[in-house]
Order: structure tokens, then sequence, then C-alpha cells
């Protein structure tokens, strides 16, 4: 009796075998159905990290015949060696430094308004800082600033570095933070009336941040224009949070302060 293939579709109708790529760091692939080219940059069980030219980072599944290469159709697969690569940029930008361990932390602090902003700090400069030894603080608002900064004492070997939200000119935080004298405090801010704002709405897959009418709480405000959770602002900023990968997920007025407050803070008392 004679033996048939259970795959009864035509021969002219099968798909040809597509050759059988690795999904080697630096290959730059295209996804054909979102039009998505980069280069990757990650390999894990299942999905592939591409990044465009323009920094944006995409994840996508390990299809077969899921991408092009030079125009041909290609499946990837990952990496004979499955080691994770290990990544030559912080996520601050800056050169990592393989095995690299944390300093003992300095006299020297920085503090930041809330915990939201020192999660976000620790999230985008977390390694450098450790490599550094910078401890970062959170306060509960900058009213008492002055106070909190001569009870800390600064000097030349134990500075401090002071983030303030919504640093505008005229603003009250402006005029707290222009009482602050010491020659070994530095405070600086971004224009944001909160540490949300800092955070790119593109990488939130919003068009803007919406604004806030006068007197209103402004997070409770932001979700209900956005059709978020208004009820547990806590849960949404950690979705938020989140969404940031590295630096290229925040705004520049608030990168270079940052950047500015730990040069300020690791540049004293070295001999």
């Amino acid at each position: 009796m004679r033996q048939y293939s259970p795959d009864l579709t035509p021969p002219w109708k099968k798909n040809k075998p597509v050759p059988e790529v690795p999904a080697e760091p630096g290959l730059v692939v295209e996804e054909p159905g979102t039009g998505f080219c980069g280069a990757v940059i990650r390999c894990e069980a299942g999905t592939v990290t591409l990044e465009d030219r323009f920094g944006k980072h995409r994840v996508f599944p390990l299809e077969p015949r899921g991408f092009l290469l030079e125009g041909k159709v290609v499946t990837l697969v990952r990496p004979a060696s499955a080691a994770p690569v290990r990544p030559t940029r912080t996520a601050s930008g800056s050169v990592a430094v393989p095995q690299a361990r944390a300093r003992v932390a300095r006299a020297g602090r920085i503090y930041v308004e809330g915990r939201h902003d020192a999660e976000l700090v620790e999230k985008v400069w977390g390694d450098d800082l450790r490599i550094e030894g910078v401890v970062v603080e959170y306060l509960e608002g900058v009213d008492d600033l002055p106070s909190i900064v001569a009870e800390f004492a600064p000097g030349p070997d134990a500075r401090l570095g002071v983030l303030v939200d919504h640093l505008v000119p005229g603003s009250k935080e402006w005029r707290i933070a222009e009482s602050v004298t010491s020659e070994h405090a530095l405070v600086v801010g971004h224009p944001y009336i909160d540490i949300w704002e800092a955070v790119k709405p593109s990488s939130l897959g919003i068009a803007e941040w919406p604004r806030v009418p006068r007197g209103q709480d402004w997070k409770t405000g932001v979700c209900r224009a956005l059709g978020w959770p208004s009820e547990n602002t806590g849960a949404v900023w950690q979705a938020i949070l989140g969404r940031v990968g590295s630096y290229r997920d925040l705004e520049p007025e608030l990168l270079g302060r940052v950047e500015e407050l730990i040069d300020f803070v690791t540049t004293s008392g070295e001999a």
C-alpha cells in the first residue's frame, strides 16, 4: 500500500526555505511588517531588540521568515553562544566599566525633591553613582532647604548638590534656591512642575504632557486627561519608569542638571 505525506500542499505553493542567520550584535535587519530597520543590540529567548539610527529601540519576536537582510527574507536565530552581550555604555550614556566595584560612599551627597525623582536618577545614573561613591537622598519638598543645607554643613570634602523641580525665575522654588549661599552647595533644577514631565512623551506613546489648570493636583490632572488611573499615581509612575531605558528617554533639561550635580560633588577634595 502506498504511503502519502500528510502535507497535501502543492509544491508550487510551499514556501522555499530561507537562511537562518544568528542575531549577532550589530547585524542590521528590517522587520517588514513595520518597516523598522535597525541593528541588533540584544537577543534573548524568543525576542530580538533592534536600535535604529535615531537611537529608538523596538523588540520583535524571533519568528520564521520574520526579517529582511539586505532585502532578502531570513529567519533570525539566537546566536550559538547565547551569552548576554555586555553593554558598552551605562543607561546614562557613560562608558561602562566591566566588573567595577562600588566605591565607598563619599561624604558629599545629592538631594532630590521626592521618591520619584530619586528612582529616576537611580535608574539612569545608578551605575555611574555607585562607581563614584555618590549617594542620592530624597527630600519631602524644598521649603526648608536653607536649614537642611545648614544642618548638612557642606565643606570642601563634603559637597552637597540639590536637584529642584520647577526651578524657573520668579517661582517659590527659585527664591528658596537663591537663599542657599554656601560655596560648597550647588542647587540646580529643571523647568518641569513634576519629574514625570522630564520623561519624553514619545517614550510613553503620548503626543505631549497635558496642561493642568492651576490649583489642581498635577499628577491627578495628568492621569485624568490621559485616561490613566488617577486613584493610584504611584502605580502610574512605576509604569512610566518602566518605559525609561536610558538617557535617550529623558529631556535634555534634566540630563544636563544631573550631570552638573555629579561633577560638582565628585570634584571635591581629591588629591
